[in-house]
């Protein structure tokens, strides 16, 4: 948040205010979000893996966790069940032949296509309610959000 002066206290609050409308809102919608999954078999984490090995290509089962915010062991346990329903595969490691790479295969690109193809036509549905004025500063904001995100 840019610094307010020490004397501010309405900007504070405004801000705080602001900063936990946001949060709620960002709650209320990812687990809204969640519900709109193409396979109710794989877990939200089984899909944020996918989700991140379809963003960075692919990646060791440590890097994998430290990513995902979970223990390696549990990251293991998950990429051997994405590898037993044919979602990853595990390849030798180019450098390192004590690890292994975990690829998604064109299954799990499939999957996730139409996941957001679903998701995403949920959303602008959602979004036909708003008048222009709101969807365009959803437009302005959609990019704000996105930073925080990779924050």
């Amino acid at each position: 948040m840019p610094e307010l002066s020490l004397g501010d206290d309405a900007a504070v609050d405004a801000d705080a205010d602001a900063v936990n409308a946001l949060r709620s809102a960002v709650m209320r919608l990812s687990r809204r979000l969640k519900h709109q999954r193409v396979d109710e078999s794989l877990s939200p984490t089984e899909m944020s893996v996918l989700g991140t090995l379809a963003r960075c290509g692919h990646a060791t089962p440590g890097e994998l966790a430290r990513k995902e915010h979970v223990q390696p062991p549990s990251m293991t346990r998950i990429v051997a069940m994405l590898e037993a329903k044919g979602l990853v595969r595990l390849e030798p490691h180019p450098d390192d032949r004590r690890q292994k790479v975990v690829t998604q295969t064109e299954q799990a690109e499939a999957m996730l296509e139409e996941s957001r193809r679903k998701r995403n036509a949920w959303l602008a549905e959602l979004a036909s309610g708003l008048d222009e004025d709101e969807w365009a500063a959803l437009r302005t904001a959609a990019p704000v959000l996105e930073k925080l995100a990779q924050l």
